[in-house]
């Protein structure tokens, strides 16, 4: 099982530029790009919601190299609340309709910038856990919520 790495936000970064999508990095990878330490074995890529963006989105997996089903590209262009895709050159989850998060414009507009990437902003990665209450989240929680801490000190 393969682990999220840096050259994965930069492949996203650059494919998702050229194509105009809007997202966020979000979850785990979105913390460790902000200097969490630990390890994912995915992208969370929290994705805005609208026609065109979502159209855009794939196209831009196709040229990552993710070989996307007839039935996936229709739930990415209607924005289905959430999708796994495991079939491209990293494991990628998209996500149109995180738990504890109302408007991606909302998070949009907390986002923070790092390495010339948008990353949602560490309340909303923490908020959204919070709210999935799945015991994964659970187990991890506490680190985030001290990283969160460190993170508002050192800013």
């Amino acid at each position: 099982m393969a682990t999220f790495e840096f050259r994965n936000a930069q492949e996203i970064g650059r494919i998702c530029g050229q194509y105009g999508v809007k997202y966020l990095f979000f979850g785990k990878s979105g913390a460790i790009l902000l200097g969490y330490s630990d390890t994912t074995q995915d992208v969370d890529l929290y994705v805005e919601k609208q026609t065109a963006n979502c159209a855009k989105l794939v196209g831009a997996l196709v040229e990552l190299g993710f070989r996307l089903s007839e039935e996936e590209q229709q739930e990415i262009r209607r924005g289905k609340d959430f999708i796994q895709l495991r079939n491209g050159p990293f494991d990628l989850d998209l996500i149109f309709a995180p738990d504890g998060i109302e408007r991606f414009d909302d998070a949009w507009n907390r986002r923070v910038e790092k390495h010339g990437f948008p990353v949602a902003n560490i309340d909303d990665i923490v908020g959204s856990k919070q709210a999935a209450n799945r015991q994964k989240d659970k187990e991890s929680l506490p680190r985030l919520l001290s990283f969160r801490e460190w993170l508002r000190k050192n800013q």
